[in-house]
């Protein structure tokens, strides 16, 4: 065999010996690209999957607060003669975080006008007669009613019912889809009948049972029947 022949089949082996070696690099690359490109995807889909849940996690707190929001707030409406159920309902607002409404005759009582022992006072000849107990108000209207989902309605009690100022307020509101809480002020008298007579007048409203105070509560009779509540 000729020396230029020979030397033809080392060429073409060593172009068969490249060529096998390009071709496995070339596959090892295309490997390595395909099992980066699948771990970026992975990276993607993982990252994709942890934003997705955490898109879930602030929907699901989004619904707790609108759930709260939808639920409305709380009002402490009150009338009171003589201060004593003034201060039970801003503590009871404060504890509860709630608006307070102070109901207000337009022609106030004075001193005289609530001693109830003289048969001319104005609280004797009302008490008498119940075409006087239709009290004026310098207003029946709340700002922002609807969104008011619990009312807590305080007063003193008189010949053992409501103050009949607060009669007037509940004629003048509609109640329904709220839940009233009724509380008074009293230094004797039990809460009686009071809060089942306003809700008549009311006819309107999910009553719930009240509560009575004596007339200087302490802080943490307040503080108990308001966590009660919560």
């Amino acid at each position: 065999m000729s020396k230029k022949i020979i030397a033809l089949i080392i060429v073409i082996i060593l172009i068969l010996i490249v060529g096998g070696v390009i071709y496995i690099a070339n596959q090892n690359s295309t490997e390595s690209n395909n099992t980066n490109n699948n771990q970026e995807n992975l990276a993607d889909q993982t990252e994709t999957e942890n934003q997705a849940s955490s898109n879930s996690v602030v929907t699901d707190e989004n619904g707790e607060e609108n759930t709260e929001t939808e639920a409305g707030k709380t009002l402490v409406v009150y009338f009171s003669a003589q201060g004593h159920t003034e201060e039970v309902a801003h503590k009871i607002a404060n504890n509860l975080n709630a608006d307070i409404f102070e109901i207000e005759p337009v022609d106030e009582y004075s001193s005289d006008d609530l001693d109830w022992t003289d048969d001319n006072s104005r609280v004797t000849k009302e008490h008498e007669d119940e075409s006087l107990r239709n009290v004026e108000l310098v207003s029946t209207s709340v700002d922002n009613w609807d969104s008011y989902d619990t009312v807590l309605i305080g007063y003193p009690i008189w010949w053992g019912i409501a103050a009949w100022p607060v009669d007037t307020f509940v004629k003048a509101n509609d109640f329904t889809g709220k839940t009233v809480i009724p509380f008074c002020t009293s230094s004797s008298s039990g809460l009686g009948d009071s809060g089942d007579l306003l809700a008549e007048e009311a006819n309107s409203g999910n009553w719930l049972d009240g509560h009575r105070f004596r007339s200087n509560p302490s802080d943490s009779d307040i503080n108990n029947w308001t966590d009660s509540l919560q």
